[in-house]
């Protein structure tokens, strides 16, 4: 079989990072939340997290091959209780700001409120402040333990989309274009999160996002318990 060349690896992993990223999932509807509720800078540290373990999953597909899918499914049904468990306690987090009692928010300085897209600052109520070091453990390990992705990487070295051949070289290639894929596309969901929470300022907009994101991640949660 020829082997794959360096643009074929790059197309092939910009695909393989769309194709994981984009389907809306637990990791889409949090990294929005984070967005509306934290900002867009500070929420930029959840995307990288799961495009880094995006990345991470991709390296152990180029050079595990099909042999990883047969030991993730022997791990796959306690990998799916964990993430069932994280994302309950998620959408918790998320809600409980919505269920508190509103406080009269503080009044920015002149200035602020422009610059909170790209701060991530908040003066709305109940609202955690947090930073992108935590968002970057938290949505990471929560992709994590999410067996789909890595399951997904394996099967899809092992069906020929990179060549037998291939060498180090175009490997390293497919996994940099499947991690950049994936944090472009991670970036957007935090960015598009960051101008919703610019929209809904105030206490009522901060308690419809937190119970509308924490709404989300609940279901979805269910979904994964229920095996759909």
């Amino acid at each position: 079989m020829t082997p794959t060349t360096l643009g074929e690896a790059a197309l092939a992993g910009i695909l393989a990072g769309y194709a994981i990223a984009i389907p809306v999932g637990a990791i889409a509807a949090l990294l929005i939340t984070l967005g509306a509720q934290h900002g867009a800078r500070t929420a930029a540290g959840g995307a990288l997290g799961a495009a880094t373990v995006d990345g991470v999953y991709a390296t152990v597909a180029v050079i595990a091959g099909a042999a990883v899918a047969p030991l993730i499914a022997l791990i796959e049904e306690p990998l799916r209780w964990i993430s069932v468990a994280v994302l309950v306690v998620l959408a918790i987090m998320i809600a409980l700001p919505g269920l508190r009692r509103a406080r009269t928010p503080a009044t920015p300085p002149p200035g602020e409120a422009d610059a909170r897209l790209g701060s991530g600052a908040r003066t709305t109520t109940g609202t955690r402040r947090t930073t992108a070091v935590r968002l970057f453990l938290t949505v990471g390990g929560l992709t994590l333990v999410n067996p789909v992705t890595v399951v997904y990487f394996a099967a899809l070295v092992g069906s020929s989309t990179l060549a037998a051949g291939a060498s180090w070289g175009a490997r390293a290639v497919f996994v940099l274009a499947a991690f950049a894929a994936s944090l472009s596309w991670q970036l957007l969901l935090t960015t598009a999160g960051a101008l919703v929470g610019r929209a809904l300022t105030g206490p009522i907009g901060a308690r419809v996002t937190a119970l509308a994101g924490g709404g989300i991640i609940l279901v979805l949660a269910l979904r994964a318990a229920l095996g759909a």
